[in-house]
């Protein structure tokens, strides 16, 4: 009964903010940081006792399929409250509630064969920790880099939508875009190399494609990176890259999870 009255309360909270920004983003209503803030506040204390409740046990931490990705959900909304808090990145939220959302029914309404990591396993620990986090950092980079590939295409025709009047200048825009790549390239770099030294044998067969996306997905970003600083890399080109390198990394994880967990029925 406490599961469903945390979820009830999360999935009130984030719609009541997704609600409230696109209000702001159409005009109704002017923009009030505070209370974006604090529904944002409550929301993530919501999902976080709730992510507990189903992710924690006695000792061990079920990071199934469905667990695993509100974890990763309850990650965004704190990573984009803490930088709407320093950068105008509150158009985000319009995204990133819905989503968050989304893994709260998900976790509900469907079940997923549980995946046990031991609370005990430090190293394991970190490894989970640092890799949610670059999960988290690369889909907020995602959802940024599609709205600089939109903000591009209608400047360039000329189109004054309400996207183009409500977002901050094409170019805080990209400079949004690579400090999310450089935060998330870092962070991945960690996890990975926490993997190296803690996930025994990381090219098992279970852990191979994932292992290996992982990896591409590393170069892709890292070539995004080196391209932009060498070659002026930007706009439309650096969103095809973005969205290229998210796309790779999540089929290594969710896919992988996906096949496994719920087609094979693995543990």
């Amino acid at each position: 009964m406490g599961t469903l009255i945390l979820a009830v309360t999360t999935l009130f909270l984030y719609s009541l903010g997704t609600a409230l920004q696109t209000l702001v983003f159409r005009g109704r209503i002017k923009p009030n940081p505070s209370l974006t803030s604090l529904i944002g506040a409550l929301a993530l204390v919501s999902h976080g006792a709730l992510s507990w409740d189903i992710v924690a046990g006695h000792s061990a931490l079920n990071m199934g399929f469905f667990p695993a990705s509100l974890l990763i959900s309850w990650f965004m909304v704190l990573l984009l409250l803490i930088l709407n808090s320093r950068k105008p990145m509150q158009f985000l939220f319009l995204a990133i509630y819905p989503l968050a959302a989304l893994t709260v029914v998900f976790v509900l309404a469907f079940h997923s064969p549980p995946h046990y990591v031991s609370q005990n396993n430090w190293g394991m620990l970190a490894h989970i920790a640092l890799s949610v986090t670059a999960y988290s950092l690369f889909t907020l980079a995602a959802v940024q880099a599609l709205l600089v590939h939109m903000q591009n295409r209608q400047l360039k025709r000329n189109y004054n939508s309400l996207l183009i009047r409500n977002l901050p200048p094409l170019q805080t825009m990209e400079s949004l875009l690579f400090e999310l790549l450089w935060a998330g390239v870092i962070v991945l770099t960690l996890a990975i190399v926490t993997g190296a030294l803690f996930v025994n044998d990381l090219f098992a067969q279970d852990l191979a494609h994932k292992s290996l996306f992982s990896i591409v997905s590393w170069l892709v970003f890292s070539a995004l990176l080196i391209g932009h600083y060498t070659q002026g890399w930007r706009g439309i080109t650096a969103s095809r890259w973005t969205l290229a390198g998210c796309v790779l990394l999540m089929l290594g994880y969710y896919g992988s999870k996906f096949v496994l967990e719920l087609v094979f029925q693995r543990t």
